[in-house]
């Protein structure tokens, strides 16, 4: 099974996979080129490297390259003549990205990252983990995700509120090789502001008022397995410089601690914010963005996916423990609904219905409608039945909507013109005119 982190998903979502590539450009083998494997590559005048070279002034065993997930370790085997970066001699080098040496007197070598688009194999069943879908957007992101979740590559799942963010992470978790190990959720969003430190990263005895004994924070508790930081984008600004020297050293400190504890954990993080928008306000860290968003994965909410309603309904009535016979007239209203609590809404009215036996939405106080967007229309009264974070996120999204619509609608969807009268940049606009998927004058 795969456990490389070498794959990840470019500006428009497409999955690459990133390796190396050795080129000699000056000396007697100029022109050669190798692709470096994952592991150790030996280069040297001798016939049992991996890389042969006739330059004599280069050493039998010259250059040990390690491929790694941090990047690319090159290190001198104490030769005679030595290996040189930017004119300086080294013993050992990491390279991030497109490097030149020169080996021995005479050769140079370039070493740069090269990348390969990942072609994903079409997603047979109509469940990946415990979440089902046969409609084309589920099918699609199951096959990224099953390609993904064997390596140890970083995962950020993007979404609205209740489209089961979580039930994917556990999904990713579960077809990796870290299944059996613990599955960590830490919800950024409900841990008290004044608590989160102690929580995330533990505590010793001591470390403030009440903190009578030491204690292992979330993080440590997910070693050997997978952690899930859900709702990553409210974790507050002064915390993100500790959890992103976690994820970049392995590695924390508990609160009031000295010592450091190595930690060996996949990450998986989610969010219903738009994280891009809140590192240009300066409100998320960007090095921290980059890091969690390695592989970004868009899950759809319910209403780009009827299809799957009926399979849906069913699944959540079997695991209510109960037959649940759909009448038509209701299958009919639960596939044009707008759900706007997406997921989590339909599993309410589903346990709703199976209470009362009801047959149809009026019966259980869901107006029923189109999944198109409504114009003018307050909130329907099922999204108060939500638990307060899924409700404020479906209102939230509901007014982004409308008020778009109508905004766009006066300036015959000029972007510019609506932008300057709304008082927001352009690019967002973009960025909710793509999310809410608007016919727009492209200005």
């Amino acid at each position: 099974m795969e456990t490389d982190a070498s794959l990840y998903t470019d500006a428009g979502g497409a999955l690459l996979e990133r390796r190396h590539r050795l080129r000699v450009v000056a000396g007697p083998d100029a022109g050669r080129e190798v692709v470096l494997d994952l592991g150790t590559t030996l280069v040297g005048t001798h016939a049992d490297n991996d890389v042969v070279l006739t330059d004599t002034t280069v050493s039998r065993r010259h250059l040990e390259i390690r491929v790694r997930k941090d990047g690319v370790a090159v290190r001198d085997l104490d030769t005679t003549n030595g290996t040189r970066h930017a004119g300086v001699k080294v013993g050992q080098i990491v390279l991030t990205g497109t490097a030149r040496l020169k080996v021995g007197k005479h050769t140079e070598v370039d070493i740069e990252p090269i990348d390969a688009p990942v072609s994903l194999d079409e997603y047979a069943s109509d469940r990946f983990g415990g979440v089902i879908g046969a409609s084309p957007p589920m099918k699609k992101l199951f096959a990224l995700l099953a390609r993904v979740a064997p390596t140890e590559a970083t995962v950020l799942l993007t979404g609205e509120t209740g489209t089961g963010k979580e039930a994917f992470a556990e999904a990713i978790h579960q077809a990796s090789p870290r299944a059996g190990k613990p599955f960590v959720v830490v919800d950024c969003g409900t841990i008290p502001r004044e608590l989160i430190g102690s929580e995330l990263f533990g505590h010793v005895r001591g470390a403030y008022t009440g903190a009578a004994g030491d204690k292992r924070g979330l993080i440590e508790t997910a070693s050997g397995g997978t952690l899930f930081l859900d709702e990553i984008g409210e974790l507050a600004l002064d915390l993100q410089p500790q959890l992103l020297r976690v994820l970049d050293r392995r590695q924390l400190r508990r609160v009031g601690d000295t010592q450091t504890i190595d930690v060996d954990l996949r990450v998986i993080a989610a969010t219903h914010r738009d994280l891009p928008a809140m590192v240009k306000a300066g409100e998320f860290r960007e090095d921290l963005y980059y890091r969690l968003a390695v592989v970004r994965a868009l899950v759809p909410p319910l209403r780009d996916r009827l299809d799957d309603v009926p399979a849906l309904a069913a699944h959540f009535a079997d695991e209510l423990g109960r037959g649940f016979a759909l009448s038509a007239a209701l299958i009919e209203q639960l596939a044009h609904h707008r759900w706007p609590g997406n997921v989590r809404e339909l599993r309410n009215v589903v346990e709703r219905a199976l209470s009362l036996g009801a047959t149809g939405l009026d019966e259980l106080g869901v107006p029923g409608g189109s999944a198109a967007p409504a114009t003018g229309a307050g909130p329907g009264a099922e999204v108060f039945d939500l638990p307060f974070k899924e409700a404020k996120a479906a209102l939230v999204e509901g007014f982004e909507r409308e008020y778009l619509t109508h905004l766009l609608a006066r300036h015959r969807g000029n972007i510019s013109r609506a932008a300057h009268e709304a008082g927001i940049d352009r690019n967002y606009i973009h960025r909710l005119v793509k999310k809410y998927g608007l016919d727009v004058e492209r200005s």
